[in-house]
């Protein structure tokens, strides 16, 4: 089954729909990262934050995931995720430090 919403793993695009999904704190993240350019570390670490914490890296095309989409998935999982906002935050810190860790290696 195809679903235009569905992508390898999280799309960027889907970042601005999500800042509802939790309380103030993770409203000022996607507010933050969602005026980023798409270049932007803080951008690429809230990508590889979602991807990993919606684990896109096993979703695959006959899964429930893929065939609800990206945005769903998305949602889903941010409603379901039983720590806080400020864990969220922890977990986005430690993506762009990842980011920043690669990105100083490939210089």
């Amino acid at each position: 089954m195809y679903n235009p919403d569905t992508d390898l793993l999280f799309p960027g695009r889907v970042i601005p729909t999500l800042r509802d999904q939790r309380g103030e704190t993770w409203q000022r993240l996607v507010a933050h990262v969602g005026d980023a350019e798409a270049e932007s570390v803080e951008y690429l670490a809230l990508i590889l934050m979602m991807a990993r914490l919606d684990g896109c890296v096993s979703c695959n095309a006959d899964s429930y995931r893929a065939m609800h989409g990206c945005t769903a998935c998305a949602r889903q999982t941010l409603k379901r995720y039983r720590g806080s906002d400020e864990d969220l935050v922890g977990l986005y810190r430690a993506a762009k430090s990842d980011v920043e860790t690669y990105l100083s290696r490939k210089r």
